[in-house]
């Protein structure tokens, strides 16, 4: 069933991608980043739907994932493409200018790449979550990582993008106004991915010294669900020995650990952010409860 549901979520995903490109991108004649923006302005001049040129690019890059990468990641990033090609063909039949958002009637240029932008964001965090990808850039950067892993991937993506923007002044009419609004797509999109991914995976980390190990640690369990790692630790200053506790929280309970703290003296922390916590371990609520994750993470290879 999490599987079934997981493939649900990713059919969603790309229904409301599609959605976000006729209401959002297609109306404001910019090209969004990736290989997408490419098909966009490539659509804009021959009338070819990007859904089929989506399909086009996408199966041939999809299958060499499948056969040297990962067959469920090949499986569910395609599962994504056929249903965002499949939904643009069909919101090509509709009449969507009632909803669409148009910067020709003078209404405010950057609202539409913005939004369009925190949406993928938004469903692009959500994929990774799926263990899939969107395709296009994904598919490339997954196969030259493969086979060239010392390669830095940010200049592969960032040489497509600049090729999207550049293109972008030639396509829509010899104007400069497209090409930072796919600046602008790109930034608010790999912003918003970036602080959802890290919202569900950092946390902070309180090295604790203190001369109450015992009465701090059983605070942190009772309390706050979480456990510590005590090591000894000699003060160099004035030699005298001490206890150190390593404890990682999430940031919701900064304060509550903070407050334990303050009750013992001559006790402080050194606080530091955690970017990702890893390990076959048990992930607990704020109240103690077992987290449940909704969706399956396959073989993992889309993090």
């Amino acid at each position: 069933m999490k599987k079934f549901w997981t493939y649900l979520v990713i059919m969603g995903v790309a229904v409301v991608c599609a959605v976000n490109y006729e209401i959002f991108v297609f109306p404001n004649k910019f090209a969004p980043s990736g290989l997408n923006g490419i098909c966009t302005m490539i659509q804009y001049i021959s009338g070819v739907s990007i859904g089929y040129l989506s399909l086009l690019i996408n199966i041939p890059l999809a299958f060499m994932v499948y056969k040297c990468i990962s067959k469920p990641l090949a499986i569910r990033s395609m599962v994504y493409v056929v249903t965002f090609s499949l939904s643009l063909l069909i919101l090509d039949k509709l009449d969507l200018s009632a909803l669409a958002y148009s910067t020709d009637s003078g209404t405010s240029t950057i609202l539409g790449p913005l939004v369009a932008g925190i949406i993928y964001g938004g469903c692009y965090s959500v994929l990774v979550r799926a263990s899939a990808y969107s395709g296009g850039t994904d598919f490339v950067a997954a196969m030259i990582h493969k086979y060239h892993p010392e390669q830095s991937l940010f200049w592969l993506i960032f040489g497509i993008n600049s090729i999207v923007a550049f293109g972008s002044y030639f396509v829509y009419g010899y104007q400069v106004e497209p090409v930072i609004l796919c600046i602008l797509y790109s930034f608010a999109s790999s912003t918003v991915t970036d602080r959802l991914a890290k919202s569900g995976r950092s946390a902070v980390r309180f090295e604790i010294i203190t001369d109450y190990p015992k009465e701090i640690a059983g605070a942190i369990i009772n309390r706050l669900h979480h456990s510590a790692t005590l090591l000894p630790g000699k003060g160099m200053y004035l030699g005298r020995e001490t206890n150190i506790l390593i404890c990682i929280v999430n940031r919701t309970q900064v304060a509550a650990l903070s407050s334990i703290i303050k009750e013992y003296p001559h006790t402080f922390a050194a606080v530091s952010q955690v970017g990702e916590v890893m390990g076959n371990f048990k992930h607990l609520t704020n109240d103690g409860r077992p987290a449940h994750d909704f969706l399956d993470p396959g073989d993992g290879n889309a993090c």
